[in-house]
């Protein structure tokens, strides 16, 4: 589908982005016509070499994979023709110094060629089939993805929402911590109202609560979880908006965020990285892979980062780091055999509270430097996860596989908020202290594979899995510390004295869940499938600490998904799913929130360019949710106040919105990931009346649009990259009342707009300069509802740079 008739004009973010999602640009032609044939058209234009290997290798079946220390600087030729692959690669190849050689199992190789004066290199490797690995692929979208369904299938085969948030996206945007990748990634939204250093992950209006690793899932919180995962030991992040229960069991219609390790390679390879950026932010990171024995069945990979950093606040100050390592063993022609291990640690002075409102329920507009904390403040994370996998395929197609992970995080925490007392005008540190351990273990048993049934080709998946989750809490209690201040804006954060608290108690939750599930994509006609799925799970929830535990016996969870090619790169679909999220909150009269139940549904259109190098999509959305806990606005009535907070049933809260999606390449030199979503999550039924028709959560925005993009020079050029992006969101804001006055604290609508430039010095050394924040918006990126306690106000950051030197071996 062209676009015709459009106006000189500049076109509205969600104009633009529906345009694409309906018909991408003929930005260059890939005739799709014969692409099962061992001869195809190409239509390849010259170029950055890896850009092209990666473009005719998809169009060809395969995937290629490689160090780009290898293809850095070099221009690929044009291919044009009907052609096979080998020929095709090989047009590609010429003049560059490296050639297509055939190793003896027929895997195709990029290797140096043997010309006088040619550096050798080490060799690409084009695999026969695509397993959604992204490092060396230059790309902003993958060739595929199970988190959505257990069922490894393209994005277009996915009858819901998905982005992946590729190695390459994740270097140009200098991405460090997962909190990166959800400000980044399309439909998501970081809250820190909590404060700097406890996010709050959301997508459609609910709460992200669970995290998966390598397909295995974990709980996550801001508060508990601590650690805020590093990216240097991770290829791709893959994120399925909406409902993901037959995956996951339990948990919010929200997201699942799943984060893909790094994997050993079958070269030899190795990078040193090193990062210079505003406020003395200092980042190293050592990376070195390769075989570990002559014949390459036995392979190992470790990475190491460290981070020294300031920020923008006064005193400010934190530490990173992470050591990771991994190997895997073919045992046989058929089965591989990964262990691994990971260690972070992170560490701030600054990760509780924020800016507390003015007495009338108003921004302070105090510098955004100030700090409002003291320096005896500290936040010590230590997070250790072991993990392993055991695969197997069979001549049939089939595979089965098992796979274990165990996280252990301990967690010192010793902080402080500002609250006022009373009607007092002045403000106090309010200061807690408290120890804690959090041990998450996941397994996993599943197999997957074709099967014929009434002359047609079928695949199934079924696995059982289990997750448990124990949680010990060490209180050391808290109180007030210091005299007071009227005025925070002259606050010395070295004035009050370090409180010393004694040991008051110990808590301790553990919750336990076990599925079976079973999934099939079925093909019901040549343009017609249908994916049905359904789990059974078994819920436990054992409070150690007092008496209030529960239980959830055989929970069914639904899935349908139909999806009908329209043709040769459009498809339609519709899905739908149930919703089943135990709570732990506790009402005013101190019973537990009964479980959340409701049903997600969805229907879109998505498109699949340029032989999956770039893939669209329009969705719209639904969600029920009935029973989900929300703070009470007075807390006051709370027989544990100030903490833990009390909660009521909401009735039904109803979420619709629209998601908008561009990601991968406009052309071969050309990255674009754009994405624009519209949410209204509101009340539709309530005890009050008077929430009937209002919004949920009316701190997340109910638009958001975010663009990412990189452009690779040509000619003369070439050595040189220039990108950015574009972050814009509606108005967030909160009601509150004081003394009987009612107010609004509100942050209007806001964009922010980041700049990358990269530079190739050498085919060893890369370098990069991203400034972001660029025209130096000043704005709060959470807002808070209460003058007394919080949660508060917080800024969002300031111009700011990272320098990126990278040399590859």
């Amino acid at each position: 589908m062209q676009m015709r008739g459009v106006s000189r004009g500049g076109l509205r973010p969600l104009t633009l982005s529906v345009l694409l999602a309906l018909g991408a640009p003929s930005v260059f032609h890939a005739d799709t016509a014969g692409a099962a044939s061992v001869v195809q058209r190409y239509d390849v234009p010259a170029g950055p070499l890896d850009a092209a290997l990666t473009t005719i290798s998809r169009r060809g079946g395969a995937v290629a994979s490689f160090d780009p220390a290898l293809t850095a600087g070099r221009t690929a030729q044009a291919v044009s023709g009907e052609l096979d692959v080998r020929d095709a690669l090989r047009r590609a190849l010429e003049g560059t110094g490296l050639e297509l050689a055939e190793a003896g199992d027929g895997t195709l190789l990029v290797r140096p060629a043997p010309a006088p004066g040619v550096q050798a290199l080490d060799a690409v490797t084009i695999r026969g089939q695509s397993d959604g690995k992204t490092e060396g692929t230059g790309a902003y979208t993958t060739g595929s993805m199970s988190t959505a369904t257990g069922l490894a299938l393209s994005m277009r085969e996915t009858p819901q929402s998905t982005t992946v948030v590729t190695h390459q996206q994740i270097e140009d945007r200098a991405m460090t911590s997962i909190v990166d990748v959800v400000r980044d990634a399309p439909g998501l939204f970081l809250s820190n109202v909590e404060g700097p250093g406890r996010p709050t992950f959301l997508a459609r209006g609910f709460n992200i609560d669970t995290l998966m690793f390598d397909g295995l899932t974990v709980g996550y919180d801001y508060f508990s979880a601590g650690t805020q995962t590093n990216l240097a030991m991770y290829d791709r992040v893959e994120i399925v908006r909406g409902a993901t229960g037959l995956v996951q069991g339990s948990g919010n219609p929200s997201a699942a965020i799943n984060l893909v390790r790094k994997r050993p390679t079958a070269d030899a390879r190795a990078s040193l990285t090193g990062r210079a950026g505003s406020w003395d932010d200092y980042t190293g990171e050592a990376d070195v892979s390769g075989p570990l024995n002559g014949s390459g069945s036995l392979r190992g990979r470790a990475v190491a980062s460290w981070q020294d950093a300031h920020g923008f606040r006064d005193r400010e100050k934190q530490d990173h780091g992470l050591f990771y390592a991994v190997v895997e063993a073919d045992l046989s022609e058929h089965t591989l055999l990964t262990a691994g291990f990971s260690y972070q640690k992170d560490q701030t002075n600054n990760f509780w509270g924020g800016l507390p409102l003015t007495v009338d329920g108003g921004h302070m507009n105090v510098r955004r430097s100030a700090l409002p904390g003291n320096d005896w403040e500290n936040l010590d994370v230590r997070g250790r996860m072991l993990f392993g996998e055991l695969s197997h395929s069979f001549d049939n197609g089939w595979t089965a596989g098992f796979k274990a992970m165990r996280s252990s995080t301990d967690i010192d925490f010793l902080g402080s908020y500002l609250r006022r007392v009373g009607t007092e005008t002045r403000m106090r540190h309010y200061a807690y202290r408290g120890k804690y351990e959090l041990v998450q273990t996941s397994y996993e048993l599943q197999a997957s594979g074709p099967f014929r049934l009434m002359q047609r080709d079928h695949e199934l998946t079924v696995g059982v899995n289990r997750r448990k989750r124990d949680y010990i809490e060490h209180d050391y209690g808290g109180g007030y510390v210091g005299d007071g201040i009227e005025d925070l804006s002259g606050w010395d954060p070295g004035s009050l004295p370090k409180p010393s608290f004694s040991y008051a108690g110990t808590r301790q939750t553990v919750t336990s869940e076990d599925g079976v599930y079973a999934a099939a994509r079925l093909s019901l006609a040549d343009p017609l499938s249908l994916i049905l799925g359904a789990r059974l799970d078994w819920y436990d929830y054992d409070n150690r600490s007092g008496t209030d535990g529960y239980s959830v016996t055989r929970n069914l969870t639904r899935y349908g998904g139909l999806i009908y090619d329209l043709d040769a790169r459009h498809s339609l679909y519709v899905s739908f799913t149930d919703i089943f999220q135990p709570q732990n909150a506790k009402g005013a009269d101190g019973a537990i929130i009964e479980p959340i139940v409701g049903e997600n549904y969805e229907i879109g259109i998505k498109g699949e360019y340029f032989d999956g190098a770039l893939n669209t999509s329009l969705a719209l959305f639904q969600v029920d949710q009935k029973n989900r806990a929300r703070d009470l606005d007075d807390q006051t009535l709370c027989p544990t106040y100030p903490y833990p907070y009390c909660a009521e049933a909401s009735g039904l809260v109803r979420s619709r919105g629209v998601d908008v999606e561009v990601q991968g390449a406009l052309a071969p030199n050309w990255q674009v990931s754009a994405g624009y979503t519209y949410t209204r999550a509101e009340y539709r039924r309530d005890a009050d009346p008077g929430k009937v028709g209002q919004p949920f959560n009316s701190a997340t925005p109910e638009h958001l649009f975010k663009l990412s993009t990189l452009y690779h020079l040509q000619g003369e050029w070439q050595r040189w990259r220039v990108g950015g992006s574009l972050y814009w969101q509606s108005r967030i804001y909160r009601d509150g009342t004081y003394n009987g006055t009612a107010f609004r604290n509100a942050q209007g609508a806001y964009a922010i707009a980041d700049l990358v430039l990269g530079y190739r010095a050498s085919r060893q050394l890369d370098l990069q300069l991203n400034i972001n924040n660029l025209f130096d918006r000043k704005y709060y990126k959470s807002v808070g509802y209460d003058v007394m306690w919080g949660p508060q106000d917080l800024y969002g950051d300031p111009r700011n740079f990272m320098l990126t030197a990278r040399y590859t071996f």
